[in-house]
């Protein structure tokens, strides 16, 4: 685990108290002790060090104590030297992912696929810091898979995205929309591309850049002649096809009114999770 994340539970005085399922996770998965050093994403996005002052194990209760931060975020409470001693997770910390990251907000418009499948996409593209997914009910998805979203799967989707988040130690907050049709996802995209903007529409071209992922390879644009002729890019989308694809209609529809650029990857054949996260990883080096 790189990092804990804070949902509702009350800080006070710099200390933080856990029990039922996050006792669970901390003590019995991870098998913390006394003294570990714990790396905590505060509501507000911050990151904040913090060390186990106390378990409980008749009351199920675990007290984390916040410390100094030697990166990055406020001072609270007492200093500590390394920032990686006592930590529960070896190798690279959270604390050192931190400010790292390009400032490029991701979107990922996911068609649906069967619920198993987004579930593992959710959780990659997580991983790799996709800040909004959205999936997108397209002409090839199965009614069942639209409709599974739908009640306790929303909350079982939420959960991935946290536990991959604490896995990858992620700053970026990632959010899961409703399902939606293609045209009103469309029209979400365009009216973040154009926020802040002023409504300003070459303004916005320039700072804004969509790819949807083609299993055609008679595209007239690469994803290096794109992202080369985009020299200030802060928002980046990438559409990625259900376990049937994109239908032509579809692609024609990012195209025309999502500005969507079509590209084809000159490889194998590859299944709708295994496309969502080459293409991730693809257009993220890209651009770095």
């Amino acid at each position: 685990m790189r990092q804990f994340i804070l949902e509702k539970q009350t800080v006070k005085n710099g200390v933080v108290t856990l029990e039922g399922k996050d006792f669970r996770y901390l003590r019995q998965v991870l098998r913390v002790k006394a003294g570990d050093m714990v790396n905590i994403r505060l509501q507000n996005g911050q990151l904040q060090n913090s060390t186990v002052a106390k378990i409980d194990d008749k009351a199920k209760k675990i007290t984390l104590q916040f410390c100094a931060n030697t990166g990055t975020g406020t001072v609270t409470g007492a200093a500590t030297a390394d920032p990686a001693a006592g930590s529960i997770t070896r190798g690279v910390q959270s604390t050192e992912i931190d400010g790292k990251l390009p400032d490029v907000e991701y979107w990922l418009f996911q068609f649906l696929p069967r619920p198993q499948k987004f579930e593992l996409i959710v959780r990659q593209a997580t991983e790799c810091g996709v800040s909004v997914i959205v999936p997108v009910i397209g002409e090839y998805t199965e009614k069942s898979s639209a409709a599974a979203l739908e009640g306790n799967k929303k909350e079982r989707l939420e959960r991935i995205v946290r536990e991959a988040r604490q896995q990858s130690g992620s700053p970026v907050d990632t959010k899961i929309l409703p399902p939606m049709g293609l045209e009103e996802a469309v029209e979400k995209w365009k009216e973040f591309c154009e926020a802040g903007e002023a409504g300003d529409e070459a303004a916005a071209g320039k700072s804004a850049a969509g790819f949807v992922l083609s299993e055609r390879d008679d595209c007239s644009e690469t994803l290096k002649r794109v992202v080369s002729q985009s020299a200030c890019l802060k928002k980046v989308a990438v559409a990625v096809g259900s376990e049937g694809g994109i239908s032509p209609e579809e692609v024609k529809l990012l195209q025309e009114k999502g500005l969507f650029h079509p590209i084809h990857f000159a490889v194998n054949i590859l299944r709708c999770e295994t496309a969502a996260l080459y293409g991730i990883a693809a257009v993220q080096s890209a651009i770095n």
